[in-house]
């Protein structure tokens, strides 16, 4: 992977100073020096101490955390960078719950913040959500996730000048992957001030699907199609409800493919959410998303199989547009939205008037032309082409379109 126009993937780009570091670390394990298993008990130790807190709430958690860890420690194969990254980004998550937790204790009236039903954009992924996402986002009506509140949504103690410290994390955290895997910008920007997903405040009850988009965790991801959504989903209203608290908006919009998987949880906790499903011919889509998934995983490990990826991944697409389908006939699609990919490439503000109409909102002229300057800011390629196709993972048409046939003649999805 040698720059955002390459389709290879036969060795992950490394900056020397990282190559370096993992060749060091591989060796210091190697003579019994370095870094024992993640642990449970290391990682709630190291948020503990860190924040000097020790009331995590609900520790539910606690059993997802462990399962997550035993895949990492047997599956993932992480390089020493990687690993290094990994057991940072966790105990982060950990230290935001008990900052979280600290802040609900001293003030429980944020649990009773009221939270109109959100708009959720919830298609597969590379279809156009993104840009949905960040068009919405523009209305100053709508309250949104920004990339830094998704990495820290507890506010941070410190404070050194206006600006907050959580903003200056995720700018480092941006530049960070700029330098470690420059071409991951011309699949899927990260900006630390531009609208995130929040499937990175599901990451905070260790029961999402971001692990296995960024690792090789085949066992988590089978349990974690077996548990109970319900308790996630609960635990992101309260997240939501904190963030309201701290930067009011009227309407949230959420965004992430996520929620395909498990609508049924979602609606049980926000029954008032207008879920927006987007739709675009699953052949081009799955390659570029098998692509993206094989270009995150390569910065936390040297050993990424791209067919692997793919067989997973295509498995996953059939089990998302399959539940998402279940979900939509019980509920007798009410309170969806279908939005095509490629009405939206053609005048994405009338898509955006559609949705609005169905949630009571009027678009008023100002909105739309924050929306259309947006969208020229966000164009498509400024970071670079993304090219990828089915052959590079070694599926083809035949392997792809059987498992989405009945999604694409239901939603009559056009081939791209």
């Amino acid at each position: 992977m040698r720059g955002a126009d390459s389709a290879a993937f036969d060795k992950p780009f490394r900056p020397l100073p990282i190559a370096i570091a993992n060749k060091v670390g591989t060796w210091l394990a190697r003579v019994g020096i370095g870094d024992a298993d993640l642990t449970v008990d290391a990682l709630m130790s190291s948020a503990a101490r860190q924040t000097g807190l020790s009331d995590f709430g609900d520790e539910r958690f606690v059993e997802a955390l462990g399962v997550l860890l035993r895949s990492i420690n047997e599956e993932a194969k992480l390089s020493p960078v990687g690993r290094a990254i990994i057991r940072g980004r966790l105990t982060g998550i950990l230290s935001n719950k008990l900052r979280t937790q600290a802040a609900l204790s001293a003030h429980p009236e944020i649990l009773d913040t009221e939270l109109q039903g959100p708009i959720v954009i919830a298609g597969l992924q590379r279809t156009g959500t993104t840009m949905l996402h960040r068009l919405i986002s523009q209305d100053p009506r709508i309250r949104s996730l920004a990339s830094w509140e998704a990495l820290n949504p507890a506010p941070l103690k410190s404070r050194l000048g206006k600006r907050d410290p959580r903003v200056r994390q995720a700018v480092l955290a941006e530049k960070g992957v700029a330098y470690m895997a420059p071409e991951f910008f011309a699949i899927h920007p990260i900006e630390a001030e531009a609208p995130e997903e929040e499937i990175i405040l599901l990451d905070q009850s260790f029961l999402s699907t971001s692990a296995e988009a960024t690792m090789n965790v085949p066992s988590y991801a089978s349990w974690l199609e077996q548990q109970d959504h319900v308790p996630a989903y609960q635990a992101l209203k309260q997240m939501l409800q904190f963030l309201q608290w701290q930067r009011p908006g009227e309407r949230w919009v959420l965004k992430t493919p996520h929620h395909l998987e498990f609508l049924d949880p979602l609606l049980e906790v926000f029954p008032d959410a207008t879920v927006v499903q987007t739709h675009r011919d699953p052949l081009k889509t799955s390659a570029s998303f098998f692509s993206m998934v094989t270009h995150a995983r390569a910065i936390f490990s040297d050993e990424v199989d791209p067919h692997a990826v793919a067989e997973h991944w295509l498995r996953k697409l059939g089990r998302m547009v399959g539940q998402a389908m279940r979900t939509r006939d019980r509920v007798k699609d009410q309170g969806f939205v279908d939005v095509s990919y490629y009405d939206l490439m053609k005048d994405p503000v009338l898509e955006v008037r559609r949705i609005y109409e169905t949630v009571g909102w009027d678009l008023p002229d100002s909105i739309r032309a924050k929306m259309e300057a947006s969208r020229r800011l966000n164009r498509k390629d400024r970071h670079g082409r993304h090219n990828y196709a089915l052959e590079d993972f070694g599926m083809s048409r035949q392997d792809v379109e059987p498992v989405v046939a009945e999604y694409r003649a239901r939603f009559q999805v056009p081939f791209e």
